[in-house]
């Protein structure tokens, strides 16, 4: 096992930047996550630090060693790709060993190896298929049993789940995690998929535009976002965003004045008259009722998932404000209802329009 660490690295080719200045360092043993819109970056940087394509700038070190000009296959890392790539001429054993023999490993302890990771990805009763003769739940596992018979350094996991059902998808995603709490191997793993990336991480990298915009804890991503783009890829259903102006009243939203935290008012006084975006996550909004409340929402739709009710409307006179409310299961609001909206104020974000960045306390 070993640490993966990059220093600056940027990808060009044919003209474009696919990710410019990536910095960070995932320490020994520890599974990273790299989530961010398609087109982010986060494949090229894995590819990367497989040796797969060449940095154009900076460095990469797995362990104490720079690596950057060492071939992919003495890198000593193992990847599995959403294609899960098995021979289909071969048994599921010998997919399973094809590693460990062109390593010329002994056979002995190949088999003992094979046997050992079939166990633990419940997989034993199916070395002697074929890949054709697997569900493409048991093509993953062999695809990724493949590489955990090798024992490499570093495993690098590119959207591994992806072709799976909803349901196998959870299962899998379950397996995985207790498998690396099992084996410890340093793990990078690139989704597009939050639930993954707040389910499997110790840490998230978030990417935009080839460029990191947060990296932190599936916690401190969800609550204390860097910026717009980072709260509202992460949540689901996602945060809701209120375009405001701020004066002494506090924010005003269309004909609504919602209250300003104290813990905001020392910058905000500042800045008065200036035009805002407010954020606040659907669990944080309040239906009942009272005096002056904070909003108003005409609702549109309502989904029932069983445990709560998702609904899903506009602020009442804001039809282009779109918002979203998580709701116990027994409300069922009919489409064209108003509700009176309390918002928690503690757990209001303030973004820059502009810039997108965060506004926090001092």
């Amino acid at each position: 096992m070993a640490r993966v660490e990059l220093e600056a690295v940027t990808r060009r080719f044919a003209g474009v930047t696919a990710v410019e200045d990536i910095s960070f360092e995932v320490p020994d043993g520890e599974f990273w996550v790299l989530v961010g819109p398609s087109g982010c970056g986060k494949s090229t940087i894995l590819r990367t630090i497989a040796g797969l394509e060449a940095a154009t700038g900076g460095n990469i070190y797995i362990g104490d060693h720079r690596v950057n000009q060492v071939l992919a296959r003495n890198r000593d890392v193992a990847m599995v790709f959403q294609n899960y790539a098995l021979y289909p001429h071969m048994s599921v054993a010998d997919n399973l060993a094809f590693g460990l023999r062109m390593r010329r490993v002994d056979p002995q302890t190949t088999q003992e190896r094979v046997a050992e990771v079939a166990k633990a990805l419940g997989i034993a009763e199916l070395l002697q298929r074929k890949p054709s003769q697997l569900s493409g739940g048991q093509q993953q596992r062999v695809a990724l049993g493949r590489a955990i018979a090798r024992q490499p350094q570093v495993f690098l996991l590119d959207e591994p789940l992806s072709n799976l059902d909803a349901q196998l998808r959870d299962d899998t995603r379950a397996e995985l995690k207790l498998l690396h709490q099992q084996i410890g191997i340093t793990t990078l793993y690139v989704t597009h998929d939050q639930v993954e990336a707040m389910t499997l991480a110790d840490q998230i990298v978030v990417l935009d535009q080839g460029r990191i915009q947060q990296i932190g804890s599936p916690q401190i991503i969800y609550s204390q976002p860097y910026n717009r783009m980072v709260a509202t890829f992460v949540g689901s259903p996602p945060i809701n965003i209120l375009p405001a102006i701020y004066d002494q009243q506090g924010f005003h939203v269309g004909p609504y004045v919602i209250p300003c935290p104290r813990s905001l008012q020392p910058w905000l006084e500042k800045h008065p008259g200036c035009d805002l975006e407010l954020g606040i996550r659907p669990e944080h909004l309040q239906i009942k009722q009272g005096q002056d409340p904070h909003l108003q929402a005409v609702v549109s739709t309502v989904e029932p998932l069983g445990s709560e009710n998702l609904i899903r409307g506009a602020v009442a006179e804001q039809p282009q404000t779109a918002l979203h409310l998580r709701v116990a299961p027994q409300f069922f609001p009919r489409p064209g209802d108003c509700l009176d909206l309390f918002l928690d104020l503690e757990q209001l974000m303030v973004f820059n329009p502009t810039s997108g960045a965060r506004i926090v306390p001092a």
